[in-house]
């Protein structure tokens, strides 16, 4: 039948692995796992889980900028995008000073400075 990968995990560089965890734990909701200080799980049933690990360097490539390094981000599908704005900010994230995408998402950074998006549904659906 041959090999058929899953993806199972979308691992976050950051300098404070269990605070960017808990951020994301009080947004997302789901269980935190950890044997040390380096490297936590997020869990949620069913989900592609999200790991953290400490890395050396502590600060984060500004968004956006062409000339920073290649990366990935996470984008979240919310109902209401005004609501999950509203709560990321209070939970620590601060919006993008670039919002390229109108009413359809907005471009966050979390605590450790990472981009991310919240989306509508229409944004998020793929037809």
């Amino acid at each position: 039948m041959g090999i058929v990968p899953r993806l199972f995990a979308v691992t976050v560089d950051c300098p404070d692995p269990m605070g960017l965890a808990r951020f994301y734990r009080s947004f997302l909701g789901g269980e935190l796992h950890s044997t040390n200080d380096d490297f936590v799980v997020l869990v949620r049933d069913g989900e592609v889980r999200l790991d953290f690990q400490r890395v050396a360097n502590p600060e984060a490539a500004p968004w956006p900028d062409p000339r920073a390094a290649r990366r990935l981000h996470l984008d979240f599908a919310v109902d209401d995008l005004a609501e999950a704005e509203e709560r990321l900010l209070g939970l620590g994230a601060a919006l993008a000073d670039v919002q390229p995408g109108g009413e359809r998402f907005r471009v966050l950074l979390d605590p450790a400075g990472h981009p991310f998006c919240v989306v509508t549904a229409s944004a998020a659906s793929v037809g």
